[in-house]
């Protein structure tokens, strides 16, 4: 039997399940599997436990079973990123008993599978006004609406895409009713029918519309078959692959970080600076963002060499520059690992002085021509720019721009806002109120590829870490890319039956 278990951050194990009991058998394949939410934003350690049971206890529920009274064989760990990112996302584990050594019993190896368990990616899209998915006890839920069209008795409304999770099966009944828009909230019902998604696509491949009808409450005791009619001028079913689905066939996350080195961060050799390396090894802003952001990072980055900028500061040479190669290397700017970041940031500030002013546009000018470059060969990389900064912008408008062109590219850029100046500007360019940047051209940013995060205010609200209030957003910008330029995974052999958990 295996048991499953979860690492919390004080080290201390939290079962998520157990296997069935596989009787005489030194090669188990077992059937039972275990869910676990998966969370891309966090690093997530599993521990398993293989117990041999004794034959007195084969016909007790595992979960009734004492550990204690069975028999250890060994433990093997991982973490969670490490089976979802491998090719046909198994890994196969060594197992060793609590001291170390390899497990007993010549039981030396246990492979571990995880497979996403999503409803479908199947998704229709088709125009429609405000449709609601019947439920068992008879009501329904409303799951999406069209936008308002003004003035206009022969609406046509732009396609929406509804995914088989909202509306369950295509057979499922669905409620769509046609209201007149009203400004206060109060909108007139101009009429309803109950067709399901199996009747739309009927109504698509037969050129015919479906009549709506007034309900008798408006009617004084019948219903009232109306004039207008519902037409489906679009119908595409297709299939949207997950986050999982891309990453574990190959498709990588490609790290990149670039450090503030401006005046504005004080002093390193003084305590009070957001610069100060604490020789009791208590990370400063820049390292904990650094360390948090990598550990989660580097797990789909297979070769784990890092490109690493500092800007806003005075090289060796005399000069400011605004995008220099953190390890003091004039040709090559990768680092080995989160660790070599580290050692490169802490060498820096030993031979890098403090200037400013605070400019972004060369750094990520530079880490959009990588991402550029890298289009020519090879469509499977996917890149996120790290940038640590205290200050406030000196070149918003040519940021915009730098951003805009890059929002074309395959790559995301971080923000990691750390002290306590204003940071304003930086939540424009985090276009989460939904407007887009827009360049000193007028040329409008094609996706949103900024996600800023304020330390202060996650470590004041205290619920959430840097990192998941960062990385929160980056699956679905990097599914936004993929799927706009219908790049898909490769060799994807994964079962489903609901969202957003893996099974192992």
């Amino acid at each position: 039997m295996v048991v499953v278990y979860t690492k919390k951050r004080d080290g201390t194990l939290e079962e998520l399940g157990r296997t069935e009991v596989i009787m005489n058998s030194l090669d188990p394949a077992w059937i039972k599997k275990i869910t676990v939410a998966y969370h891309f934003e966090i690093v997530q350690p599993l521990i398993f436990h293989v117990y041999d049971v004794d034959t007195k206890y084969y016909n007790l529920p595992v979960k009734t079973l004492k550990l204690n009274d069975q028999e250890f064989l060994g433990e093997g760990g991982c973490v969670l990123s490490e089976i979802v990112t491998k090719q046909g996302q198994s890994l196969t584990l060594d197992l060793h008993n609590r001291n170390g050594n390899k497990g007993l019993k010549n039981l030396g190896k246990l492979t571990v599978h995880a497979e996403e368990t999503v409803a479908s990616r199947n998704a229709i899209e088709d125009p429609f006004l405000r449709i609601s998915r019947i439920v068992e006890n008879g009501g329904s839920v409303p799951i999406c609406k069209t936008e308002v069209v003004d003035n206009n008795l022969n609406p046509i409304w732009r396609p929406l895409c509804l995914t088989m999770q909202q509306f369950v099966s295509k057979d499922n009944p669905l409620v769509i009713e046609c209201f007149d828009f009203n400004s206060s909230g109060n909108h007139v019902l101009i009429g309803k029918l109950q067709k399901s998604v199996a009747d739309l696509e009927k109504l698509h491949k037969q050129k015919t519309g479906a009549s709506f009808i007034l309900p008798s409450s408006a009617q004084h005791g019948h219903e009232k078959v109306l004039k207008g009619q519902l037409f489906v001028d679009q119908f595409c079913e297709k299939q949207l692959y997950s986050f999982i689905d891309y990453v574990s066939s190959g498709f990588e996350l490609n790290f990149m970080v670039a450090v503030d080195f401006t005046a504005s961060n004080g002093n390193p050799r003084t305590p009070d600076s957001l610069h100060y390396i604490d020789p009791s090894g208590q990370f400063n802003a820049y390292q904990q963002a650094i360390m948090e952001v990598g550990e989660v990072i580097q797990f789909y980055d297979s070769d784990r060499r890092f490109p690493a900028w500092g800007f806003g500061g005075r090289t060796i040479d005399g000069t400011i520059s605004h995008c220099f190669n953190l390890n003091g290397s004039a040709s090559g700017v990768e680092v080995e690992g989160v660790q070599g970041i580290m050692a490169a940031y802490a060498s820096a500030l030993n031979h890098v002085a403090l200037a400013g002013p605070t400019l972004f546009g060369q750094v990520i000018n530079n880490a959009a021509e990588i991402a550029g470059q890298c289009l020519s060969y090879n469509s499977r990389k996917y890149f996120v720019l790290l940038i640590i900064t205290d200050g406030v912008l000196t070149d918003l408008q040519e940021t915009k721009d730098a951003l805009v062109r890059a929002s074309d590219l395959p790559l995301s850029i971080l923000i990691v806002g750390v002290g306590g100046a204003d940071f304003k500007q930086m939540e424009i360019l985090d276009a989460d109120n939904g407007c887009r940047l827009e360049s000193s051209t007028g040329r409008v940013a094609t996706r949103d590829i900024v996600q800023f995060v304020p330390m202060r205010e996650v470590r004041a609200g205290g619920q959430t870490s840097v990192v998941q209030a960062l990385l929160q957003e980056l699956p679905g910008q990097f599914l936004t890319y993929m799927r706009s330029r219908d790049i898909k995974p490769s060799a994807v052999n994964i079962a489903r039956t609901s969202a957003s958990h893996a099974t192992i």
